[in-house]
């Protein structure tokens, strides 16, 4: 067992240990998490989150809440090796991934201009948290279009993975509700029903099914059978019930921008929408689905100033509902009084466009500004993109921490919105909110992901970890996901996904819309590195190791100059430079070089100048030493093959919506570690046609 897997177990039984503890302090009966059972992931779980608790105390808290064991459940997806064979095909054999483009496992026609949507997320479903099935797992998909008698308004794809047979994937259900859904869906905690919010005219409707598979295509839906909401626990599937959305003189509002939180515990849903209502909705999935209309429900958090929400957050811990409107302000609501607590204006921009990130185990809010209003950024002449750090107990006009994430635009202008960030895996495994955040800045220049490094709760400044387009554009970023996977065959990495709407500038990006990933991998103490594997150093350089072995009790002081060697206790590293989305030069003849110039050799491999400065190319191309770590004589210049750049990219017409990480399972079906999103405008979707596409794509490194 090497030191990774040996690391990952203690983490694993020191999980065990919390989880048991957990049992204990709520009153329960001692008893470690199941280890198996179904797993939805949807929009939510990106914005409800609970790095480790610090505390007994903490943890009994945050351990009453269901989105807490299904991201313990994912977390021991990635600490356990699962079976070798999996219920519907035998495993392949591990492979090992050093190419430069994400591979786009399938793509499925959603109709022409069908999209989830900017900021808005699939959904999926996985029947068992270690295991992958061909049948019962499943990933939805609205399509952002008007629902008629041939287009879906909301889809289904299961058979998912490429080691299942038949046609992969295949349409599982798709609807007509009558309606067009420009929010995100959720699914139910056994897979059985899907809810979303739709907009018909004007009308906004909540809408609850239970799916029946092989129900309709994309061109050819079905219409489940509608019922009233009493009778929809006991339906038959498919069929559906709906709910109009009213404000507290029960005139319809309207909702295109909000998407539905569902409160697991209590089986109520919370959704805002158009005029600054907040809507309280009982009974969804396990009762009689209900709008609360009360002398609390449904609230105008703003009537000074109503502004259309965006998706709120209900945290269970501090039993509050956090939402931001468009007009920049975040509020919390209380879920039974309806008390509200309105913070300062934080966006003077495009507004909060997606729903707050909260930290229910260290009781923080982070919200993603893409303006603060001020004069402080390009010289004095244009406002800053910033993300804001409140406390859940935030009071009236509190503004809260925060950190600069690069130039927005002048004062009164609108620049590009600003999606959520993600958070590291150190970040949720310290135990006092130490580790990374990553956003995608700069919403008025060239757009650029940033890491904000967090100490014991503190964020510090904002610094660029790479630019994605070139500085004469500035189009939109999507949503950051992050995703850490041990059982990659060459050794446990870590993962951020970004897209850009246009002009990206990587290899495959074809100056225009495409997904991105990128290693961000930290150094671990005591760990045994295998060769070849990357992480990220201090400097927000790439080190490769050159030998495996295992690392010292402190981080080595890694040179920030491309091309210098490391020896670390018993690995050795190469600083391969730091990360790039703009391809590098390739080897030209009696040029003048300098060290830390770096070049891309004919096999592939980044190449970096050692020698001292002054020195000049030879005449013809050298041959590369292929070995990492290995020196090249070329005229007077000596390069070192500091490896492979495992930057990969996708084309992606217009970028994507959020992205849906799917499990690390490994030893299992051939491809079931993937990321799911849309297409944000048309493209070749595959053999299925044109228009917008429903995405599956393997995670680089993955088998």
């Amino acid at each position: 067992m090497n030191g990774n897997a040996v690391r990952f177990l203690r983490l694993g039984v020191s999980l065990s240990g919390l989880v048991v503890l957990g049992w204990v302090l709520t009153g329960q009966a001692a008893r470690p998490a199941t280890h198996d059972g179904p797993l939805a992931t949807d929009w939510s779980h990106s914005h409800l989150i609970f790095s480790r608790p610090g505390s007994p105390e903490r943890l009994a808290r945050v351990s009453k809440d269901p989105r807490y064991w299904q991201q313990i459940q994912r977390r021991e997806q990635a600490l356990m090796m699962p079976a070798s064979t999996v219920g519907d095909a035998a495993a392949p054999a591990p492979i090992k991934w050093r190419g430069k483009k994400l591979r786009r496992d399938w793509s499925q026609d959603l109709g022409g201009g069908g999209s989830v949507g900017a900021g808005n997320y699939p959904a999926r479903f996985a029947a068992s948290r270690t295991t992958a099935s061909c049948t019962a797992d499943f990933v939805v998909f609205s399509t952002g279009l008007l629902g008629s008698v041939n287009q879906a308004n909301i889809v289904a794809f299961n058979n998912l993975y490429s080691g299942c047979g038949g046609n992969v994937p295949s349409v599982n259900w798709a609807y007509n509700t009558v309606g067009q859904v420009r929010t995100s869906p959720v699914i139910s905690q056994d897979g059985s029903q899907v809810a979303f919010v739709q907009t018909n005219g004007g009308l906004g409707t909540l809408v609850l099914i239970k799916w029946a598979a092989s129900t309709g295509t994309v061109s050819s839906p079905a219409t489940p059978t509608v019922v009233l909401p009493s009778a929809y626990l006991g339906c038959t599937a498919s069929c559906m019930t709906t709910i109009i959305l009213r404000d507290r003189s029960s005139v319809a509002t309207d909702d295109t921008t909000s998407s539905l939180f569902y409160d697991y515990g209590n089986d109520i849903g919370w959704v805002g929408g158009a005029s600054g209502w907040l809507h309280k909705i009982t009974g969804v999935f396990k009762g009689v689905p209900t709008e609360v209309h009360n002398a609390a429900f449904p609230v105008q958090v703003s009537t000074a100033n109503p502004n259309t929400l965006s998706s709120p957050v209900y945290d269970g811990v501090s039993k509050k509902v956090f939402v931001g409107d468009f007009g920049g302000f975040l509020y919390s609501v209380d879920p039974t009084t309806a008390a509200i607590t309105q913070s300062s204006e934080l966006d003077f921009g495009t507004g909060i466009v997606e729903g707050p990130i909260v930290d229910s185990a260290n009781g923080f809010v982070y919200v993603f500004s893409s303006s603060d209003g001020t004069v402080q950024c390009s010289g004095g002449t244009s406002a800053c993109s910033k993300v804001y750090q409140l406390t859940v107990d935030f009071g009236a006009g509190d503004i809260g921490k925060k950190v600069q994430v690069g130039t927005s635009v002048a004062s009164g202008s609108t620049p590009n919105p600003l999606y959520i960030g993600a958070f590291d895996n150190a970040y949720y495994t310290s135990g006092n909110a130490t580790g990374n955040l990553y956003v995608c800045g700069n919403t008025g220049q060239n757009p650029a992901l940033y890491q904000i490094p967090i100490a014991a709760g503190t964020p510090t400044s904002g610094t660029i970890l790479v630019g994605l387009v070139s500085a004469a554009f500035s189009p939109a970023c999507s949503p950051v996901a992050d995703v850490l996977n041990p059982n990659v065959t060459g050794g446990a990495t870590e993962r951020l996904f970004v897209s850009v709407q246009n002009h990206g500038v990587a290899t495959g990006c074809s100056d225009a819309g495409c997904i991105l990933n990128f290693v961000d991998t930290p150094w671990q103490k005591s760990t045994t590195y295998q060769l070849h594997q990357q992480i990220l150093d201090g400097n927000l350089n790439i080190e490769e190791a050159t030998t495996a072995g295992t690392s010292g009790l402190a981080m080595p002081s890694f040179s920030p100059t491309p091309g210098a060697v490391k020896t670390d206790n018993g690995a050795h590293w190469v600083n391969q430079g730091p990360l790039s989305a703009t391809p590098l030069s390739i080897w030209t003849a009696t040029t003048s070089e300098t060290i830390g110039n770096r070049i891309v050799d004919s096999n592939g491999n980044i190449e970096a100048v050692t020698s001292a400065t002054g020195t000049t190319t030879g005449g013809s191309t050298p041959t590369w030493n292929t070995t990492v770590g290995a020196t090249t004589a070329d005229g007077t210049v000596t390069w070192i093959n500091a490896g492979a750049s495992l930057i990969s990219t996708l084309p992606a017409a217009g970028g994507t919506s959020g992205i849906i990480i799917d499990n690390v399972l490994s030893g299992t079906l051939a491809g079931t570690s993937q990321v799911y999103f849309s297409t944000l405008s048309d493209q070749v979707c595959g053999t299925s046609g044109t228009g917008g596409c429903a995405v599956q794509a393997s995670q680089p490194g993955l088998n």
